[in-house]
């Protein structure tokens, strides 16, 4: 039986969406997680569809059974002996990953490079991995101490779960460190592109956007994108240098993968500028660049992956204040039964799709 202090009425069992492995999903009855000492029983109400979880569902990239989600937000239903902090009825928001903050990766504030941090403590049932695609998730012990985050009341559901992503956008951007007046180029305009760009647009640069989908690029002007291409029709690359005196975007985020991308995020920047690769995060994605582009050029690229616990209450203080209008970005709500549906939207957008959330509860 759960070690608890207070439990709520809560299933013996409940629905999840099993990663089976072969590309493979299926929604199976599992037992409802039982919680230990310092740990939180969370329902999930909201939990958006990541592309990070996408990539490991179609290529396999982690054996089987699992349960992914991770941008999860819900209500505390059980809390374990010794947590003080949260009571049953707290609405919550809850990160998967946070680091020892004592390790040689933690002391240089490379996080996701933690041990501790690369340990999944968010779980719905097997190998921890997130657990947001399920009616219940198990917050393990770390995690509650510095990972959850309280919603304040009138936030909905939906809205809070973009805390997380909020999160590792809001990191990416400050390792850009963009200046006021600064042309940025965001190539991709979908859930995280569009994040890039209202945050980009908050530090005062001069926001340029591409994609190849009509509402998409209508709504990033709508995020604070100065312009918007189409990088079929229109020669991208002229644009930038019409807008930078002939020199190319002082900083570029490659926001989406595709080949070439990272190719084409050089040739439109220019000499000394940052290059921000956040999308390539499959093993299987090979990049082939001049080294002249980049040495002789002088330009730096780098990754960001994750979130950092260090932004954890600024991203969610940016969310829950509505300075970014993370709402615009929502287009569709399944219910976790349509979950299938729901990643074929997500992996193959129309005009319509952009960020999908899963409602485990309906």
């Amino acid at each position: 039986m759960p070690i608890a202090d207070f439990e709520t009425a809560v299933p013996t069992v409940m629905h999840a969406a099993v990663y089976k492995g072969e590309s493979t999903v299926a929604v199976e009855q599992i037992p409802t997680p039982e919680i230990g000492a310092g740990e939180l029983l969370v329902r999930v109400e909201a939990c958006g569809i990541c592309h990070t979880d996408l990539k490991k569902i179609e290529h396999n990239l982690l054996a089987p059974p699992r349960i992914y989600g991770h941008e999860t937000a819900g209500v505390v239903s059980r809390v374990g002996r010794g947590v003080h902090d949260f009571k049953p009825g707290d609405r919550v928001v809850v990160f998967h990953h946070i680091p020892c903050s004592d390790c040689f990766y933690c002391r240089k504030k490379l996080y996701a490079q933690c041990p501790v941090y690369k340990k999944v403590g968010v779980t719905a049932g097997f190998e921890p991995a997130g657990g947001g695609f399920s009616q219940y998730v198990r917050v393990m012990d770390w995690i509650v101490r510095r990972g959850v985050e309280k919603i304040p009341d009138g936030i909905s559901f939906e809205r809070a779960s973009f805390v997380e992503p909020v999160n590792t956008c809001l990191k990416g951007v400050m390792q850009c460190a963009p200046e006021p007046g600064e042309v940025a180029l965001v190539l991709g305009q979908g859930p995280i592109g569009l994040l890039m760009t209202m945050l980009l647009r908050r530090s005062g640069a001069r926001v340029l956007a591409t994609d190849m989908i009509a509402s998409r690029r209508e709504l990033s002007l709508h995020c604070g994108a100065e312009q918007a291409f189409d990088p079929r029709s229109v020669d991208v690359g002229a644009k930038v240098l019409g807008l930078t005196e002939q020199r190319g975007a002082d900083l570029v985020i490659v926001a989406t993968s595709a080949p070439g991308l990272v190719d084409q995020a050089v040739r439109r920047s220019r000499a000394g500028a940052r290059i921000l690769l956040f999308a390539q995060t499959s093993d299987t994605e090979r990049i082939e660049l001049s080294g002249a582009s980049i040495c002789v050029g002088e330009r730096t690229i780098f990754g960001s992956y994750s979130a950092s616990v260090d932004l954890q209450k600024l991203s969610a203080e940016l969310v829950f204040s509505g300075e970014l209008p993370v709402d615009l970005l929502v287009s569709h709500r399944l219910p976790l039964a349509k979950i299938r549906s729901a990643f074929d939207l997500a992996l193959h957008p129309d005009s319509r799709s952009l960020k999908i959330i899963v409602e485990p509860q309906r």
